[in-house]
This record gives C-alpha cells, structure tokens and sequence, in this order.
C-alpha cells in the first residue's frame, strides 16, 4: 500500500508516518506506532475495550505466518485489528478509530519498563584497560 495514501487516508487524524518492517509497514504519528500495513490490509492497535467494535465490524485480529515455515499459520496478533473496510470511504470516522488506536499505543508505551538486563543475562563490568 502506497505511503501517500495512507497519509491522505489518515490526514483528518493528524499527519502520519510509514515505515517498512517485516515485509509490511508500521503506521506512525509523533514517533509511536498505533498501525501496520501488512498484505494491502491496514491493522490498528487495540486493547480489550476496543476489540468488540472490530468484532462489530466483521474485522479480525492481525494473523503472522512463520517466516521459517511458509504457508503455516503462526499466531493472532491480540494487538492489532484489521480496519473495517467502511472506514476507507468515511474519513471523520476513521479519525475518530485512529485517536482511538494511537491512545492505546501511547498507554501501552508509557506502561513499558526501561529496558534492563534480562535475569541471568546481567553485563559484567569491563575492566578498565591500562597505559602500558
């Protein structure tokens, strides 16, 4: 899917962003990630309060395959959902879907630890080298 027209499509929401990842694309506004693009398919991010009006809309969960293993299903994405396909022609409306996806990616980001040394996986200090 074309990056312009994914901007013209969003552009009631607020200015956006594309960038490819993964055979796909992540849709971006002020640097946090609330879409993909994967498949000609545009997916939004989603948490339990907002699955059911996609499952209203007939949507379904983002679903990967196994780079390792082609044609096998992998798992559903329980955070993305696909875009119901009446919001390409109502814009008010998918601004209004969009706001909500990117509320939910900036909760998320906010929720989200420092990164930290994984237990077990703790970095030794380096010694410090000498003048010789």
């Amino acid at each position: 899917m074309d990056p312009e027209f994914i901007a013209e499509l969003f552009a009631r929401f607020r200015a956006v962003t594309v960038r490819r990842m993964f055979g796909g694309a992540g849709i971006y506004a002020d640097g946090i990630m609330f879409g993909l693009v994967f498949d000609g398919a545009i997916y939004l991010k989603v948490d339990a309060d907002s699955i059911p009006a996609f499952e209203s809309e007939g949507s379904a969960p983002f679903v990967y395959t196994r780079a390792k293993s082609p044609g096998r299903v992998g798992r559903h994405s329980l955070a993305y959902w696909r875009l119901p396909e009446r919001l390409y022609d109502d814009p008010e409306e998918l601004a209004s879907w969009a706001d909500r996806a990117f509320a939910i990616a900036q909760r998320k980001k906010q929720r989200k630890p420092e990164s930290r040394p994984r237990p077990g996986k703790a970095r030794r200090a380096r010694k410090p080298s000498r003048a010789r």
